[in-house]
């Protein structure tokens, strides 16, 4: 596989959440120290829910579902990270690795200082950034004026909010605006719209790094409808939200799911499914599709 195109690249970053930014992270794993993740951290379901209602933390869920993807060589290590605890105990329902983070968390200065040790304990080159190290939740406006609180209910919302914001209001890690101001290629998604990829781009030192940024700004879009409120979304209008956020138009290219391969404007359409499941990339075709978006740019 040549991806040559994707090499030039000195300083790559991948912003969204959870099992959509895991996947983009592990296909581009090649890369190594070039490439970043940032990983929204509101989540409130699940293992990762309950932590926070109880610990007062930040969401650990995504970026433990992106260092486990990362972690491309199975271990003993990689399979005790990944471990949820079955029965009827206190335990049950928890992720081994998400009760790790939360460890070392309390053992540590910064959260981010966590990640870096689970990195280095499961030999992951590839730096992963949390949003925010302070703990906050996703709301949603809806027209009426009333505020859905959380991520879980967000989804659940029978029609799309008019606004989105974060409570409390947090600061961003100072790592993770350093890495899309100095970026050359960023990333947005795949994922849920409006619980993934918008939450980053809330806040305010991010989203201004991100407008300073003389990156190359590309958008991938899901596979398959997304179980939420944003479900009939058209392409244009999560560009808008993208762009009514931050303030200014980034997003230069488009890639996005065909059975035929052709380009449109400033998309690219490209058969992107996985063999395996209909609802993940093919990290060979996702790949190949990325270093010839970049390839089209250059020769341009």
């Amino acid at each position: 596989m040549q991806y040559n195109a994707l090499n030039r690249f000195d300083k790559v970053v991948a912003i969204g959440g959870g099992h959509g930014l895991g996947r983009v992270l592990s296909t581009l794993s090649f890369l190594g120290p070039k490439l970043t993740g940032i990983v929204a951290t509101t989540d409130n379901g699940g293992s990762t829910g309950r932590l926070r209602q109880q610990q007062d933390c930040i969401a650990w869920g995504d970026l433990r579902n992106c260092l486990s993807q990362l972690a491309s060589t199975p271990s003993i290590g990689s399979l005790l990270f990944e471990y949820r605890f079955a029965g009827e105990s206190d335990l049950s329902g928890h992720n081994l690795g998400n009760l790790m983070l939360l460890a070392l968390d309390e053992l540590c200065v910064r959260p981010l200082e966590a990640v870096n040790i689970v990195r280095q304990f499961l030999n992951i080159e590839t730096r992963v950034i949390p949003m925010s190290e302070e703990p906050t939740h996703l709301v949603a406006i809806q027209a009426c004026g009333n505020k859905i609180f959380g991520e879980t209910s967000v989804d659940e919302m029978s029609e799309h909010p008019m606004a989105l914001s974060l409570e409390p209001v947090v600061t961003a890690t100072c790592e993770a605006c350093d890495a899309v101001r100095e970026a050359d290629l960023v990333i947005l998604g795949p994922g849920s719209f409006l619980t993934s990829i918008m939450p980053p781009l809330l806040l305010p030192k991010f989203a201004a790094a991100l407008a300073e940024s003389n990156a190359e700004v590309i958008l991938i879009d899901n596979l398959t409808r997304e179980p939420s409120s944003s479900a009939d979304f058209s392409l244009t209008q999560r560009v808008d939200w993208c762009h009514q956020v931050l303030g200014v138009k980034i997003i230069d290219r488009i890639l996005s799911h065909s059975e035929e391969s052709y380009q449109s404007g400033n998309i690219l359409y490209r058969p992107l499914v996985s063999k395996h499941h209909k609802g993940l990339h093919d990290r060979k075709a996702l790949a190949q599709a990325l270093a010839s978006i970049v390839s089209d740019t250059i020769t341009n």
